[in-house]
């Protein structure tokens, strides 16, 4: 009677931890079939991302196409007070000369009067109202940097040069026609305005253009995708009417 007492006993002690076995593969199956869910729609979705189009082919954030760092928090406004006081400056800086017509010799010559005087008249004084006298930091421009900004200098000078060149031998005249658009287009602006209006008019597009794109990045990169099939569209066009006709020089030097 105890033999047949204990087999029932076994049975469904083996029945429960066969159930719990099988209870945690189903759950562990769930959460592998969770987890290739959700690799899935992640792929999926940088897919999605990989697909829309950027302007000019554009594959990182802004900001770090801007270079990162303090210039580009400075360009994309991330700290609004140093951005809104650097563009104070330049636009009072504007308005001393173009509105007041101040001139920049003037300027540069009366601010070094103005700050030599506080200083000189300081230094003396401090004897007689028992101060100190001020601290006047010892300023030189760094070897490194006076460097690097000549070999950048020389390096995009360099790369104008180039360009001009492959221009004038003929080869690329998609090129050719983008670049005298583009002097055209300076030329009737510096028929409007002088330099220095010019300048601050540059100034206010690479300072504005850059935050507002990434704050409607999405609508204006799709705005971009249509006007850019137009445009390809049209110059198909023009290229099949008029610059497939033009004759054009060898691309290549003959071979001897």
């Amino acid at each position: 009677m105890a033999e047949h007492k204990e087999e029932p006993v076994l049975e469904s002690v083996m029945d429960k931890i066969s159930d719990k076995f099988h209870g945690g593969d189903s759950s562990s199956s769930s959460d592998s079939d969770d987890e290739k869910k959700g690799s899935s729609s992640a792929s999926a979705a940088e897919a999605m991302k990989a697909k829309i189009y950027r302007l000019f082919g554009r594959e990182r954030p802004v900001h770090s196409v801007l270079g990162g760092g303090k210039p580009a928090d400075l360009v994309l406004w991330r700290n609004k007070k140093i951005s809104g006081g650097v563009l104070a400056g330049a636009t009072a800086i504007w308005l001393l000369f173009e509105v007041m017509e101040y001139h920049l010799l003037t300027l540069v010559c009366h601010c070094l009067i103005l700050s030599l005087a506080i200083l000189f008249l300081w230094s003396n004084a401090s004897t007689f109202i028992n101060k100190s006298p001020p601290n006047i930091p010892e300023v030189k421009i760094p070897e490194d940097a006076a460097v690097n900004v000549a070999l950048t200098l020389r390096y995009e000078i360099n790369r104008g040069f180039a360009t001009l060149r492959e221009i004038g031998h003929g080869r690329d005249l998609k090129k050719f026609l983008i670049v005298i658009a583009g002097l055209w287009l300076l030329s009737v602006l510096g028929s409007c305005c002088n330099f220095l209006t010019l300048s601050y008019i540059v100034f206010m597009v690479l300072y504005t253009v850059p935050v507002l794109y990434e704050k409607y990045e999405d609508k204006v990169d799709a705005f971009g995708e249509k006007a850019m099939i137009e445009l390809k569209k049209y110059y198909a066009i023009f290229d099949e009417k008029c610059l497939s006709k033009i004759p054009k020089g060898p691309l290549k030097d003959k071979k001897h």
